[in-house]
């Protein structure tokens, strides 16, 4: 069972810096999810320097401990993880960093460990749907962003970070019936920024909508539209209002809270979630390091949902030995 150090017995600035003081090692064995670094941001439009966010949310994570009090949870008394390090990507070229995404992600879903990956720009999401349609066929899509990211192409080019789920759609990876995006807001070219994306057969509620319903409604429209599909959650840290995230590179002001950027995490319990990424996040950005503090938080609440899933499935099994 691999768990992060105890850091009432060693101090948080000591050791290499990892995710929430997990070990680092590349294993497969007696593990439930891992911690995936994909460094790359040459498909961003605008700022860069994403490639520094996994080392900057590592960073932060340290401060992290393993019971969550507002799930209730003793994480690591369910579930083993480790810090898997870095996918080795190519700086400029997109389509060879997908496959090496695909590469290394490969053995990792033949044995039923969940990823939680950090990015990275927001381009490097269609190297990890490329992966799970290896494992799964066609996926459910959970997406939280300020921006559809379903543009066709930049500058004439179709691999940027505004495309990834164009493209996604286009090569059969996602379940469309099945996939949803929430949050979507601020100026756009035309009308067709959103429209495309509910032709291509997404349902979409964007943030004014959002701000019109309660928050149970939301999540039952997530619940309602997943089911109980397989389904991989994208998480890009402009769907929180950059007050409590600046460091990114497409900011949109009129996005939710932190707190608000957690229950949407929190609320996603009970789906058949089989991986999670959490892209965008630029260092150079990032006032008193407030973003890299929310995406560790936020990297939390994913794993907790991973061990909730875990603590079910133990209950599960020990009433139906119980029973037999």
């Amino acid at each position: 069972m691999y768990q992060p150090k105890d850091s009432s017995q060693s101090p948080r600035f000591c050791g290499v810096r990892t995710f929430m003081r997990l070990e680092q090692i590349k294993t497969t064995d007696d593990v439930d999810f891992v911690i995936v670094g994909v460094p790359f941001d040459t498909a961003a439009s605008n700022r860069t320097g994403q490639r520094y966010g996994p080392q900057h949310i590592r960073n932060f994570s340290v401060l992290l401990r393993p019971y969550n009090p507002d799930m209730d949870i003793d994480i690591f008394a369910y579930c083993s993880g480790v810090d898997y390090g870095d996918i080795d990507v190519i700086p400029g070229n997109a389509l060879r960093t997908y496959d090496r995404i695909v590469e290394e992600l490969r053995p990792l879903l033949k044995k039923d460990i969940v990823p939680i990956l950090m990015g990275g720009d927001h381009s490097i999401t269609l190297g990890h749907l490329r992966a799970f349609y290896e494992r799964f066929g066609p996926i459910a899509l959970v997406h939280f962003d300020s921006h559809s990211d379903t543009w066709d192409h930049y500058y004439g080019e179709k691999y940027m970070h505004g495309t990834p789920f164009r493209r996604a759609v286009e090569e059969g990876l996602l379940d469309v019936d099945h996939s949803i995006q929430v949050g979507m807001r601020g100026p756009l070219y035309s009308a067709d920024d959103i429209e495309d994306a509910r032709r291509l057969g997404f349902e979409v509620i964007p943030m004014k909508e959002v701000r019109q319903m309660d928050f149970s409604e939301v999540m039952r429209r997530i619940h309602q539209r997943v089911g109980d599909k397989p389904v991989f959650v994208s998480y890009d840290i402009d769907f929180v209002d950059p007050a409590f995230a600046p460091g990114t590179g497409t900011p949109e002001v009129g996005g939710p809270t932190s707190y608000e950027a957690l229950e949407y995490v929190r609320g996603l319990d009970g789906l058949n979630i089989v991986g999670f990424d959490l892209v965008e996040v630029l260092p150079a950005y990032d006032s008193g390091e407030v973003t890299a503090l929310l995406a560790s938080a936020i990297m939390y609440e994913m794993i907790t949902l991973v061990a909730l899933k875990k603590k079910r499935s133990q209950a599960n099994n020990l009433s139906t030995t119980t029973t037999s």
